[in-house]
């Protein structure tokens, strides 16, 4: 069930008026500072860039202390522009880049769909105004300026959407209060008509497995997501990496526990069974729509709007490199090619703005459940990535077999085993994934050819001499 609004003004101007900004940033990236002689450093990582503070609204502690300044430092010895550039240097395989750019886009393609989804449902249901007038208006912004300026228009984008998102998080959560007669209310009422909810558990209605494995889709193996380690290869110096990661933390943890915490408040504004309302990915919508005044609701949902946009551009730009950088150009090179500045331009703005546009078209026809997407998406990518990059990174043992065994099998493994409905012991098949993953890719560094000495040494160099010059 949808609040009964009529295109609600006020709501509308401020989500113009960001939207503009938004646009606005990407020109200027692309007029203002322009993109030089080497076009796809500058397009797809900033140029390497990234101060602490921008850096740290576009990732978090534990990617950039375990990956952060290895990947830095590997990618200025390779060149390297994406992560794809870097397995293919470690591995020294192009069928393993070339597979590993096809898992990015596919896996990228789902939930960018989950998020130009959410962002439109969340502007219907709060606004008055139809699912595809939200599509339009903020699913074609983030194409435009995403194509337009790049990885460093998306990175100050981002900024701008993190300080947007937690702005909303604190408008929503004191607005929840006051609709649901203040923070003591909300809890008697809670205890006195879901008391599971103040049980670990749920009172047996969260299985044991389902509650551990969370933890490991949505906790420690999103260090590996690509688009989050690329941020690695964008900052500018150490102290641009620690001040982030100390800056980030804050930032995540306000937003995370901010919007779990006003989800389990907004009890008080929405006290009817889940099914009342159509689905869980109708809450957030419906709490803002019945809580905030209407002069205000258009300020409210720039926050979760703004996360929406800022997941959408950085998977944008990661599946456009993927395309562009891992495949063609790595491609033509091999073909002995050279590609020019102008053409690379043209090619970079026109496949970052077809992969919009194509999950601007699937999101036409929404899934049900886009939280479903999400989670598939993640999963995904966790079970292709993680142990590869980690192992990769870490232990020279690991070589090329193994990387493309774990990588294939897993993924495949996984995505076998959602289709199936299959879980061994209630866990979630991220459980499967992973475990299939990491032996496959024990067994392939048992069996394959060792990784050549000379690659060895670059990543693992035996005397760690000074690295002032590479930061």
């Amino acid at each position: 069930m949808m609040p009964q609004t009529e295109g609600n003004l006020f709501a509308l101007v401020p989500l113009l008026l960001f939207m503009a900004l938004m646009l606005a940033i990407g020109v200027w990236v692309r007029r203002g500072r322009g993109f030089g002689e080497d076009f796809v450093q500058q397009y797809f990582i900033g140029n390497r860039r990234l101060g602490g503070f921008v850096l740290a609204m576009t990732a978090i502690f534990l990617v950039l202390g375990i990956f952060g300044k290895r990947v830095a430092l590997l990618s200025r010895e390779f060149h390297a522009v994406t992560v794809v550039d870097i397995i293919r240097a470690r591995f020294e395989s192009n069928g393993l880049a070339m597979l590993a750019a096809l898992v990015i886009v596919l896996f990228f393609c789902g939930t960018m769909t989950a998020q130009f989804v959410g962002g439109a449902r969340l502007f219907a249901a709060a606004t008055g105004y139809s699912y595809e007038t939200g599509l339009v208006l903020f699913g074609l912004v983030v194409v435009l300026y995403t194509s337009i300026g790049g990885f460093r228009a998306v990175a100050l984008t981002d900024t701008c959407c993190a300080l947007m998102m937690m702005a909303g998080i604190v408008i929503l959560l004191y607005y929840v209060l006051q609709a649901g007669g203040g923070y003591t209310a909300i809890i008697d009422g809670l205890h006195a008509a879901h008391p599971e909810l103040f049980d670990p558990l749920s009172a047996g209605e969260m299985p044991v497995g389902l509650y551990l494995t969370q933890w490991i889709l949505v906790g420690i193996c999103t260090i590996a997501l690509p688009q989050s380690v690329v941020r690695g290869i964008s900052y500018r110096d150490t102290h641009s990496l620690h001040r982030a990661m100390l800056i980030g933390t804050v930032v995540v943890g306000f937003m995370n526990i901010g919007v779990n915490f006003t989800g389990i408040l907004a009890h008080g504004v929405l006290d009817g069974p889940v099914s009342e309302y159509g689905s869980v990915d109708n809450i957030i919508p419906l709490t803002i729509a019945r809580a905030i005044p209407p002069e205000l609701v258009g300020l409210a949902i720039l926050g979760p709007i703004a996360a929406s946009i800022s997941t959408i551009s950085g998977l944008l730009i990661v599946a456009s490199s993927a395309i562009v950088k891992d495949v063609y150009l790595a491609h033509a090179r091999a073909k002995g090619r050279t590609v020019g500045a102008q053409t690379l331009s043209r090619l970079s703005v026109l496949t970052t703005a077809a992969l919009g546009g194509l999950v601007f078209l699937i999101a036409l026809t929404p899934p049900s459940l886009i939280w479903i997407i999400n989670m598939f998406a993640f999963g995904g990518l966790e079970t292709a990535f993680f142990w590869m990059l980690l192992l990769g990174l870490y232990w020279r043992g690991a070589n090329r077999l193994g990387a493309l065994l774990s990588m294939a099998g897993g993924t495949l493994a996984y995505c076998a085993a959602q289709a199936a409905g299959f879980k061994v012991l209630g866990l979630h098949q991220i459980t499967i994934g992973m475990t299939v993953s990491l032996a496959l890719f024990l067994v392939g560094a048992r069996l394959g050819a060792p990784t050549r000495a000379e690659v060895l040494d670059t990543f693992f160099p035996r005397a760690e001499e000074g690295t002032g010059g590479r930061r």
